[in-house]
């Protein structure tokens, strides 16, 4: 039975003593404290401990309110709030900034845990150590706040060493901030909605809730906010960053906190609590062997991969039988956080599979430069492109032209401004000339703002560099060019290319009555390529180099009408571009004879 008073028998950084008659637990780093001695008054001795020991002051000074009886309770930790204490524990005995960024489950108390945590540091341990409380509405950072009023307004009178009695007042004419005195510490609350409260202000601690759900648009976004917070808080020991909060999808800023955590690529240290770790959730199992008979696959893979009991499972079927689909349950009640995000998202694609396609193909640094051709112009037939690596080039290279390898350049068209869309060229390759099935691998890719025109040398550069690569553009906005200009561009293409795709026009009985240069996006060709590309990705049949592509997978979105879309203020640029060259892959030959129109002709059906 975990005692917080006694002090854990079985932790290695804990040791016997005796005080008074009672055999004591204590933190070995007390013992090495200058004023510890046996013979200290138990008053005393208690006020030594509450510096080393968080767990015995959360026991004896902290009272929260108890979810199920509503009652004002010790504040003892529970499992999860243990581990993660041990995690935060390990930074501050190493004298390191505190950071972590942590993915909530339900009912398990870790906004509790990191605010007390925060009042401990402030209380026990540092004057004027201020302390900031964000969330995505004001509300809920009242509400965190809140806590710590619950906490001061039942400290232990015995315990409060200060001149004045444990009580927030206010802080100047600052509605939004609260001061504790005698310890010089100041607690400000504010909201992702209101970004302006936090600027200049002078903090050490920053407790950031609910980020998954802060607004993210031109004039509120996450990362700003979160710039202009911790910008202030220096790297130096006992400051402390806790970035939580439930999953809200993939895609987003906090999804992609967590990506770079977990990869080991942040300052923050990921913390997740799955399920079957809070104590709560069991459930008596009256025929053990009868239920064991009953267990469907996930339920067996919840005993053998993660040790759950049958009466865990049993809750977990009890439990489940409240939603329509597991997925529901999963978003509140999740397993690992990979399923906590996936289960919350109205994505396309299932991140568990996007990042089968990120780990497996991400792992080659390209070569930056550019690819040039002719210096001005559509390049003729004679230019030979080359490749230039520059640091500031536009062109990524994973591999390059192997001799006699087939390729698909498939060209997605975007604006010219920093505001608008990406154009972006894929180079793939078929893996045609391969004795062994290999996969469609992206190996090149140009992706930026540019004029049209030299948008289409930049095309015809690189497919001819990668062997006369058959060209495939995505024609719409050059095809219902106003001015005329892009369907110039698109005849000069089709001229001057030798392996450029034409798409087959027909009449309304599927007569084939011409071959148009260009790939036409509409209603039916676009949840054709998306349809394909969601199976490659599910049953990773091509290779991806580039993760910023997986990141767009990640952001694109059904919408409630049936069709798809990038998620607000993301881009589908490069998406686009593999959709299409997926698709010809799979449904064009290698060197397919299309045996185009002549100029004239071909001139005459696309000015109709």
């Amino acid at each position: 039975m975990y005692d917080p008073i006694q002090g854990n028998p079985n932790d290695p950084g804990r040791r016997r003593v005796i005080h008074g008659t009672d055999p004591l637990y204590i933190p070995a780093s007390m013992l090495d404290d200058p004023e510890y001695s046996i013979a200290l008054p138990r008053h005393d001795f208690n006020i030594l401990r509450f510096r080393h020991d968080f767990e015995f002051w959360a026991a004896t000074c902290a009272h929260i309110t108890d979810k199920v009886t509503k009652q004002t309770v010790p504040f003892i930790l529970n499992r999860p709030q243990r581990r993660l204490l041990k995690t935060v524990e390990e930074q501050r005995l190493l004298n390191l900034p505190m950071r972590l960024i942590m993915l909530k489950a339900r009912q398990w108390g870790g906004s509790t845990f990191i605010q007390l945590y925060f009042a401990w540091l402030q209380i026990i341990h540092l004057r004027n150590w201020h302390s900031l409380i964000c969330a995505h509405v004001k509300d809920t950072a009242a509400t965190i706040r809140g806590m710590y009023s619950h906490l001061l307004a039942n400290y232990p009178e015995e315990y409060w060493e200060e001149d004045f009695p444990p009580r927030f007042t206010p802080y100047e004419r600052l509605g939004n901030t609260r001061a504790i005195p005698g310890r010089g510490c100041r607690v400000t609350v504010s909201s992702s909605e209101s970004q302006e409260s936090t600027r200049g202000m002078d903090y050490a601690m920053a407790h950031l809730s609910e980020v998954a759900f802060w607004k993210d648009s031109r004039l509120h976004n996450p990362v700003d906010l979160i710039r202009s917070v911790t910008s202030g808080i220096p790297r130096r020991p006992m400051t402390f960053i806790a970035m939580e909060s439930t999953a809200n999808g993939v895609g987003n800023f906090f999804h992609r906190e967590w990506q770079r955590a977990v990869e080991g690529k942040s300052d923050k240290t990921p913390f997740f609590v799955p399920w079957y770790e809070i104590e709560m959730y069991t459930e008596p199992v009256p025929d053990p062997e009868a239920f064991s008979a009953t267990l469907d696959g996930y339920e067996r893979d919840l005993m053998t991969k993660y040790g759950c009991s049958l009466e865990q499972v049993m809750w977990y079927r009890n439990k489940s039988a409240e939603y329509l689909e597991r997925r529901a349950m999963q978003a509140e009640f999740p397993t690992t956080a990979e399923e906590a995000f996936s289960a919350t998202d109205n994505g396309v694609f299932s991140a568990v599979d996007v990042e089968v396609v990120r780990s497996e193909g991400c792992i080659i640094e390209p070569q930056v430069g550019d690819i040039i051709g002719s210096p001005s112009g559509i390049p003729e037939d004679t230019s030979a492109p080359e490749f230039h690596p520059t640091p500031s080039g536009n062109a990524l290279v994973w591999t390059p032209p192997r001799p006699g390898a087939s390729y698909i350049a498939s060209v997605d068209i975007g604006g010219r401004s920093a505001t608008s869309d990406y154009s972006v060229i894929t180079i793939l390759d078929r893996h045609a000339d391969s004795p062994w099935a290999m996969k469609p691998e992206v190996v090149a890719q140009w992706r930026g703002h540019i004029d049209h025109d030299l948008l289409a040398w930049q095309a015809v550069a690189m497919a001819k560099w990668y062997n006369t690569a058959m060209l495939v553009v995505e024609s719409n906005s050059w095809e219902t060019s106003s001015e005329g200009r892009g369907q110039y561009i698109l005849h000069t293409l089709a001229d001057s290319y030798t392996n450029m795709y034409h798409r087959r026009a027909t009449t309304s009985t599927g007569e084939v009555i011409a071959k148009v240069p260009g790939f036409h996006t509409n209603v039916r060709t676009k949840a054709s390529v998306i349809s394909h590309l969601i199976r490659m990705v599910r049953d990773n049949h091509y290779i991806e180099r580039d993760p910023g592509m997986c990141d767009e997978l990640l952001q694109y979105e059904s919408q409630s009408d049936g069709t798809y879309s990038a998620r607000r203020g993301c881009h589908d640029d490069r998406l686009m571009s593999r959709a299409i060259a997926l698709w010809i892959h799979a449904t064009e030959p290698l060197r397919g004879d299309y045996h185009p129109l002549s100029a004239h002709d071909r001139h005459a059906l696309l000015s109709q």
